[in-house]
């Protein structure tokens, strides 16, 4: 058996689509590519494959990832054209490695989000960002199935910043004022969205967009504390395959006959 580890991505109206949305498109890209898919055993067999940390609907996203199990052998960037080719514009299949490695939803522990706030003044912004990056704690909260919660927002939150920077995949024009917030969130329980950071900026400085913000995860990964980024979490993939055929050659010389 084989597993391959798959980068997509959620773009334009694409964005709106939800979760089980997805994973119907994708099970029918799967059989159009004709991928020779591992099935799980019961009464109602079904693919495998491993979704790892969903963005919520209505957000684009740049780094969504999932794994899939074969029962023969593909290589992997053949199988990425094949699959991408059979999905609509905007779920896009832009990276695929072979598991060498276990644990990838572990790797997942941080996100990296672009907020674009249409109709906000980017002074302003950068007066909420101040405000909430002083405050020890913002509490916000969200209604679950089990009613209203509250809870820190500002815990999680390892960065937020105004930037001036444009060009995203959440762009769209407009004559109005613009600011861009970049924020970057530890994966935690409960966890911290993007909504609740916008919840806590109107908490703590009435920052209220006039019209909803466009949200576009540009990354997720293993969050580095040293240089405070987050990584990508098919590079240790990567690198294990570019050292495996090393060492069976270095296997194969050491039990050669003499």
């Amino acid at each position: 058996m084989q597993r391959i580890r798959l980068r997509y991505t959620k773009r334009g109206r694409l964005r709106f689509t939800s979760h089980r949305d997805f994973q119907r498109a994708f099970e029918r890209a799967l059989r159009r590519a004709e991928v020779p898919m591992a099935y799980s055993a019961g009464f109602t067999p079904h693919p495998k494959v491993s979704y790892a940390n969903a963005a919520p609907t209505g957000t684009g996203s740049e780094a969504e990832y999932l794994e899939i199990a074969l029962t023969e052998a593909r290589d992997p960037e053949q199988l990425r054209v094949l699959l991408d080719a059979s999905l609509p514009a905007g779920l896009d299949i832009v990276d695929a490695v072979e598991a060498h490695t276990s644990g990838l939803a572990d790797r997942l522990t941080a996100s990296v989000w672009e907020l674009r706030l249409d109709g906000v003044d980017p002074a302003d912004a950068r007066r909420a960002v101040e405000a909430f990056n002083a405050a020890e704690t913002v509490e916000v909260q969200r209604r679950t199935k089990n009613g209203m919660r509250t809870f820190d927002a500002r815990s999680a939150v390892v960065s937020l910043e105004s930037t001036e920077t444009h060009g995203s995949p959440a762009d769209r024009p407009t004559d109005q004022p613009c600011a861009i917030l970049r924020l970057v969130v530890r994966h935690v329980t409960p966890a911290v969205r993007p909504d609740d950071v916008l919840s806590g900026l109107r908490a703590v400085a009435d920052l209220a967009p006039p019209v909803p913000a466009a949200v576009t995860r540009l990354a997720q990964g293993l969050f580095d504390e040293e240089t405070g980024t987050v990584t990508d979490p098919l590079a240790p993939d990567r690198e294990a395959a570019a050292t495996a055929p090393h060492k069976a050659a270095a296997t194969a010389a050491a039990t050669a006959p003499a």
